[in-house]
Formats: C-alpha cells, structure tokens, sequence
C-alpha cells in the first residue's frame, strides 16, 4: 500500500493567515481540500493530514468526510518540519484496517495544493517500476512534490536529524533515486507568500485534471 502525509502544521508567518484554509476553486475549496482531493483522485487508499500551530483551520479547510483521510495533531510542529513528518508517517504507518501494510509514503506539503492527479500517478507507477528508495518529479534542476519514499527508507527518516530534517536522507540517496521529469506547474508551485497565492489562483483556473 502507498499512502500519503500531508504536512499542515506551519505557522503560515509569510502568508499572513493559515494557508490550509485560503479558498481554491470556484467550488468552495480550499488550499487543503484541493491538495488531498488530487490524491485521492490519483488513487491513494490513505491520506493523513499533519496539523501544528492552526489545528482548527486545518480541520475546517479539510472540507470533506472520507474515511481514507484523517488528521492528526504535531504538538511538537515548532521543532520543525521532519517532526511532522515523523507524526503523519507514524499514523500512516499504523496496520489499515484490511491488514494491508505501508509499502511507500507520497509526503507532500499544503503549500504545493495544484499538482496534477496524473503527476501522482506516474510518480507511484514509477517506483513499482523501479523500485527506486526515493521518487520524486522534476523539471530541469528544480525538484517537486510529492516526493515518494520507499519503506525502506522509513528509519533512516526517524534516525535523521531534526535539525537538517528529510534532506540528508535524500542527499543519502542521491545515487539511486529517480527523478521523473514533469511539466505539472502545480508540482512546482510552493505557496509561502500572498504572491504565491495569486500565482495558485491563476493557475487554479485552468482545466483540472492533467499537468499542464
């Protein structure tokens, strides 16, 4: 099984406002709600939603009941982003109710709402594929969410420093991870300032469904 975390614990300083909560889309969404409709779109069984410093936000903007999501609480969000990555993959890593167990984890930001339920599927058919410890899209130099992390990465992600979070275990990696090249926008799209979120509403706009 793959499942996916969703880290929303930040305290969105930059954007002035909880970013879960912001509206995306002309239906009512929000920056949350649209991120994990893709995932679930794409086809993942398990979505769990990291909360911090909004807790209350971040359940409100998750705009749907499903029981293939659920959110949990990082208390310790101000000790930065690995341990919330650390509660959602414990959550995840939780046996799901089947007895299925987690083979891989998608960890994606609700900065990065837009990405296209396709990126998502090729990103997950790429690493049975191959089988790589790491899976991730890519454009030119640039590197996107989400990123996929074989089981077999899991404890290195535990045993990681908190101070420097997932990126030595990538650096770790580096030989042997793939990069599947993208032209998804939203892959890239990383909503930190109000800026950013006027760049997300445009592209918003855009026939859903396929990288553009």
């Amino acid at each position: 099984m793959i499942g996916a975390v969703v880290l929303a614990a930040g305290a969105s300083s930059r954007m002035g406002q909880p970013k879960a909560a912001l509206p995306l889309g002309a239906h009512g969404e929000t920056v949350l709600s649209r991120g994990v409709a893709s995932l679930l779109a794409a086809g993942v069984p398990r979505v769990v939603v990291v909360a911090g410093a909004h807790p209350d936000a971040v359940r409100l903007a998750l705009r749907l009941r499903d029981r293939r999501v659920g959110v949990v609480d990082n208390p310790a969000w101000r000790e930065g982003q690995l341990s919330s990555l650390l509660s959602g993959l414990a959550a995840l890593d939780d046996p799901a109710p089947d007895g299925r167990v987690l083979e891989a984890m998608l960890l994606t930001l609700v900065d990065v709402p837009l990405v296209a339920p396709d990126t998502i599927r090729r990103l997950m058919r790429t690493w049975r594929e191959t089988g790589a410890p790491i899976v991730r899209p890519a454009r030119g130099e640039e590197h996107g969410h989400p990123v996929l992390f074989d089981r077999r990465v899991f404890q290195e992600l535990r045993a990681a420093d908190p101070a420097r979070g997932a990126k030595p275990v990538v650096h770790a990696h580096a030989a042997e991870l793939v990069n599947v090249p993208a032209s998804d926008d939203g892959a890239f799209l990383d909503l930190d300032t109000p800026a950013d979120y006027e760049r997300a509403l445009a592209l918003a706009r855009r026939p859903r469904g396929e990288p553009t």
